[in-house]
Formats: C-alpha cells, structure tokens, sequence
C-alpha cells in the first residue's frame, strides 16, 4: 500500500505527532497522512492518481472515477497512542477492510473504532468475537467510589461540581445544587452566578464547562438556569426561583438516580461513566454490549480477544499470533488460552454459531467482597446460533478446588485427580439436594473441562492437568443487594421483595448455605437475582449459584435463625413502613419453611432415599450432610423459628 506523507506516530523534532489525521483507499490501494483535513486528503490523492496516469500517458480519472475513488475509503484519527478508524456504520466493509490493513503498519492492539455508539458499529465488532475492542476498562467498586469522591471539586465558591478530567467538564447534581441553598445570601447568590456563568461557557476544547447531570436532565432545567439574572432579583426572588429549578430537577430525575450515593449502583455506574467519558470515545457500555445485563456487571468485564466464525470456521483473532512472535506480557495476559479452550469446548458442542464473545470478571461481584476470592475464576459467554434472532449468555465459573489447587497442597497427581472428581460429583449433588429442597436454581448446569499446563511449587510443575468448569445461562434481573434504595419507597415493591426475600431465606437455612472460610452468611450478598414483572415489581427471586450449601449442617437452626435478620435491618432507612415491611419477610420466612417441612414429611422415603449410593461418612459427606439437613428440619417447629426472627428483627 502506497503511503502519501509520514508513516503512522512520525513525529518530529519536537517530538509532536507530525500528522493526526489520514485518509485509507482501497479502489486504487492508499494512505494519505500529509498535514490537511480529510477533504483536502482526497483531493491530494486524486491528484496522486492523476500525476501518475499522466506519467503512463493515460487520461485523468473522470467525474464518476474520482466519485468511486472517494467513496471507498475511510478516514482515520492518530493520537499519541491509538490510531481511530471512524466508519460510516453503513460501509463497516470499508472501516473492517482497514482495520485489516492497518495491522500491517501497526499492533492491533492500538487500533480502535469511533462511532461505538452506533449498533451497527457495535453489531460489526461483536460478529468477529471483538467486542474486547470495544469495551471500557474495567475498574473496582472501590476505585469507582474513590474516583467520584476526589471529583468533587469547587470552581471559585463551593465544591459542589463533578470533575471531569478528559473533557473539563465540571457536572452539577440536583442534589449538590440542592446544597447550596442553605448558604447566607450572598454567599448564595455567588454560587448562582457562578453556575449561570459555567453553564454559558465553553472550555478550550469546546466542551461546557459547566453540565447538569445526568444527560437526560429536560432541557428546560438547564434553559432556565443559563437564562437566569440574578442582578435583576432581590434575594428572596432568587431563593424562590432557585427553590423551584431544583423542585423540577429532582421531579424528573429517574427513581434510581435520586440516591445520589455510590450505594446506588446505578447512580454511581452513571456517575463513573460521565467522569470516564472523553473525546474521540471509542468505548461502549455493557448495556450495549450485552442487552440487560445487571448494573453490577458495570465496568467488571474484561472482554479477552478470541475468534470470529466464518463460514462455520473458528479462526482465531490474529492477536494471539502477534503474542506469541513478540512474547509482550502485555499481550500474554489479553490472550487467555482459557478462552481458546471454551471456544473449543463450545463450537464443538453446540451447533453452527454467528459469533462468540468472553469476558472475565475481574473481581468478586459481592457488594463486601471476602477475603480470598481468586481473580479471573469467572467468565461471561455471549454467543448467538446460526438462524437465532437473539444472543445467548452464559456465566462460566471454574472450580473452587481442582488439580492444581491439591497440588499447591503438595498431594500426588493421582491424589489431585480422585480428589477433584469427587468434589465435582459433591457439588453438582449439592445442587440435586437444593433442588429437591425447593431452592430456585437456574434450571440448567453445564459441567466441563479443559486441559491446561500446572504452574506452582509441587513436583508436577509444568505437567498438563485437567480444570472443571460449571456453565449455566446468565439469570437477567439485579441482584438484591444492589436494588437501588429509591424503589423501596414504593410500598407495592417494599412488601413483594419482602416476601420472596423471606421464602428464599428459609431456604437458605435449610440448606446452611455459608462460607466456607468464614462462616459468614452468604445470603443478600449478590446472588439472589431478583427479576421485576411488567409493571415493575419483583416477581421472581432466583439462586444464581447454591456455593456455599450445607456447609452448616449440623447446627440447631434455633442457633442460626437471628443472622437471617440482617436483610431487613439494612434497608430499614429505605423502606416507608417499617414494620409492614418486616412482617412481610418473616410471613414469608414462615410459610415457606412450613411448606417444605410438610414437603418432607410427605415424602419421606422419596428424600431419605435421594443419595443412598453415595458414600455415608461422618466426617462429613455429601450424604451424611443430607441426612442431617433433613433430620434438623423434620425436628424444627416453624412458628417458633419466625418468632425468634421476628423477635431479631424488632430487638434492634
């Protein structure tokens, strides 16, 4: 290819990029980098083009050549470290064709794509198995809160501004602008003008320097606030206009937005993204790379390079060549065998699929995440088969305890392997024993493996082991413990979660679901999935994962019940009636405990005979946690149990 002007991140002596801009053409194949805008870029060519027909005594293009010259061909951005292609989202061939062809110049890793905000943009990437191109870096819940907290800034009088540091933008809230108002007057009407002035002002990068947040905010609240004069108001006109901007502000704020706390995942995720957002965004969020996926899921996933099918042939992203030519660790730790083996695992599977996209989750989902967790254990499949309208997801979490772990413990090969086989058999019965217990499950459990090479201390070291892995469907909803506060104003919401919160904490008893480090109560803690109806209230509660279950088996359930209290203490500031909302928990709790009591007695041989196979060993087999599980809950008496929860709840 034929480039016109400097080569791509020239600088020169001064070390500044000598070109940021280029125009790529394929007709006649090109690269145009000279100094000029993206117009002036094509003239240059044509011009290129002619000089050289001249030379071979041809006639100049004509009218409809150059026509055809310029419309295949894409232009593109250079910045100090990424080069941008900004596709036509009509002509994604073209902006693909140069993506192509710019690998040839540059790593692929530096290539991005404007317009993101575009579905068929999206849509494009997402068919090659790269939505990894397109996703925003991930970020902890911690740093997220951090980010937002060193944000808040002053202009001249009162920090009560949001900073954005890639565009300058400085974000009021209408619960920051709220503030303000218990200010003396003058200090009062500073502040006023101050934000007037802000909001009419652009900075150097033309960008506001001051906004309202969030975007959706009417645009009338803002129309009012830049054509307010405060010098033609005394102080009392002023307060009551202002009283009334902000009345209207927060009216029509969404109710998840109103809690302006990183609490509020919703408010913080929407926070985060205002701060992160700069110009020239190549990024797009998880809502758009995934259709409903749970705010929780917000800046978590770290989407890994991996293949695109063509044809019903996986070819792998050309990325993980350039990895292993280079051995950059930056490329080795993007390029994840462990995608290739769940790639595998699936085109083998299933049938003919469109396209396939993984992501890791980067860290525990929990809101108070324990101690322990292990980074990169679980992973997030987006898939859609051939001839399907919609895309497919699926949560892949790998096992806690496989062969690499017996190892670290300084076991035996053939020791790790008996060992690991028969806690994959413990699990997936821990999951039979839920089920038969009542517990809401996702109604399917995949169960693989992959062969990978053992890397620790053991005597095993670099010797190739297999690691288990359970895949289910990704269960959509919000998880119970990120519910933002605001909906629980609603009564009719308050009193539904209430209940099914109840019903699944019976459960939960039953079962002793508990860490297993710590003993702590897994229960409210990320995965209860509670999934809204129609008209906005939940209708389904749903165990995303029975980890944890009948840890706690032998313990009199009289001993546990108080700890089942916590989910309705914490959201006492939230909820508008206490007391009802209370009630409503523990009358779940009990009917649901009596039920599958009676459910038990029932069918007493039908429970007692469930695991008689399995190996009936004291020192705390499945089968004997079964046995034992079954036997407290037949002695227990319901009503005294939510009477002791009822009596938790109401000591505090």
């Amino acid at each position: 290819m034929k480039i016109l002007g400097n080569p791509i991140f020239a600088h020169d002596a001064e070390g500044r990029l000598l070109s940021r801009i280029g125009t790529m053409f394929f007709r006649t194949p090109g690269l145009v980098t000279k100094k000029g805008v993206h117009a002036m870029q094509r003239l240059m060519w044509i011009e290129e083009i002619n000089a050289g027909r001249e030379a071979a005594g041809q006639p100049p293009l004509t009218m409809a050549e150059e026509e055809a010259e310029v419309a295949e061909s894409v232009d593109l951005i250079f910045t100090e470290s990424l080069v941008l292609i900004r596709p036509n989202p009509d002509r994604m061939d073209l902006a693909l064709r140069a993506d192509e062809e710019l690998q040839q110049l540059v790593s692929k890793r530096v290539i991005r794509f404007l317009n993101t905000s575009s579905a068929k943009v999206r849509a494009a990437l997402r068919e090659r198995g790269e939505n990894w191109r397109m996703a925003r870096q991930p970020i902890s819940q911690d740093d997220m809160a951090n980010l937002i907290k060193a944000s808040k800034v002053p202009v001249g009088e009162h920090p009560i501004y949001y900073y954005n540091q890639l565009s300058g933008t400085r974000f009021i809230t209408a619960g920051t602008y709220n503030e303000i108002e218990g200010l003396p007057a003058d200090a009062f009407r500073r502040q006023i003008v101050e934000i007037v002035a802000g909001l009419k002002a652009r900075n150097r990068t033309g960008h506001p320097e001051v906004d309202l947040f969030p975007s959706s905010t009417p645009i009338g609240v803002k129309t009012a606030l830049k054509g307010l004069k405060p010098d033609e108001m005394d102080d009392a006109e002023l307060k009551e206009f202002c009283r009334n901007v902000s009345l209207e502000w927060r009216m029509a704020l969404p109710a998840e937005l109103r809690e302006e706390t990183c609490e509020n995942f919703e408010w913080r995720n929407t926070m985060c993204h205002a701060l992160t957002r700069g110009p020239n965004e190549t990024a797009a969020e998880e809502q758009e790379l995934i259709a409903g996926i749970a705010p929780e899921f917000y800046r978590q996933i770290e989407w890994l390079p991996g293949a695109r099918i063509d044809g019903g042939e996986v070819i792998f992203d050309a990325i993980y060549d350039e990895a292993a030519r280079t051995q950059d660790p930056e490329l080795l730790a993007m390029c994840d065998n462990r995608v290739k083996s769940f790639l595998f695992n699936t085109t083998r599977l299933f049938g003919r699929l469109d396209y396939i996209n993984i992501g890791r989750i980067v860290r525990s989902l929990a809101r108070h995440p324990k101690s322990g967790n292990r980074r990169g254990n679980v992973y997030i499949m987006q898939y859609r088969e051939a001839g399907a309208a919609e895309a497919k997801v699926m949560m892949i979490r790998l096992q806690k305890w496989g062969v690499a772990e017996r190892l670290d413990e300084g076991k035996s090969l053939l020791q790790a392997i008996i060992e690991t086989d028969e806690y994959s058999d413990y699990i997936l019965d821990r999951r039979l024993m839920c089920r038969q217990l009542g517990m809401n499950l996702p109604r399917r459990l995949g169960y693989g493996h992959f062969t990978e090479k053992y890397r620790g201390n053991n005597q095993y070291n670099g010797v190739a082991v297999r690691t288990a892995y359970f895949i289910r469907t990704y269960v959509p909803g919000i998880a119970s413990d990120k519910i933002p506060p605001a909906k629980f104003r609603n009564p009719a919401f308050a009193l539904r979660f209430a209940e099914l919160m109840g019903t699944a904490a019976a459960l939960d008893m039953v079962v002793g679901r508990r860490s297993s480090s710590t003993r702590e109560l897994m229960f409210d803690q990320n995965y209860e999935v509670v999934r809204l109806g129609a008209d906005g209230l939940p209708a389904e509660l749903m165990v995303t994962d029975h980890a944890g279950s009948f840890t706690e088996y032998e313990r009199d359930l009289a001993d546990m019940v108080a700890d089942y209290a916590s989910p309705v203490l914490r959201r006492r500031s939230f909820v508008a009636d206490f007391n009802a909302f209370a009630e409503a928990y523990v009358a779940g709790f009990r009917r649901r405990l009596a039920e599958t009591q009676a459910a038990y007695r029932a069918r007493r041989k039908a429970f007692d005979g469930l695991f008689v196979d399995r190996p009936y060993d004291t020192n705390g087999s499945g089968a004997y946690r079964w046995a034992c599980a079954l036997r407290r809950l037949d002695a227990c008496d319901p009503d005294r149990l939510a009477a002791r929860l009822h009596e938790a709840i109401f000591a505090v």
